[in-house]
C-alpha cells in the first residue's frame, strides 16, 4: 500500500480542509409586488404575496 514519502506541513493540511469551511450568502430574489428581497420560493413578509398573488395578510 503506497505510503507518503513526507509528512504534510499542518498549513497544508487545514488548507485543504478549510476549502469545505467556506460560508456561503444564501440566496435572494426581489419581490415582484413590493421589491423587497426575499428567500426564493417563500412568502414575502413585507407584503405577503407569493406568485402573483395575495397569500397571507401582514397588518
Amino acid at each position: 500500500m503506497p505510503v507518503p514519502k513526507r509528512k504534510l506541513t499542518r498549513s497544508r493540511t487545514r488548507t485543504r480542509r478549510a476549502e469545505n469551511r467556506k460560508i456561503v450568502a444564501a440566496a435572494h430574489s426581489l419581490c415582484a409586488n413590493c421589491g423587497a428581497s426575499r428567500l426564493p420560493h417563500t412568502v414575502c413578509g413585507n407584503c405577503g404575496w407569493y406568485r402573483g398573488r395575495p397569500v397571507i395578510s401582514v397588518e
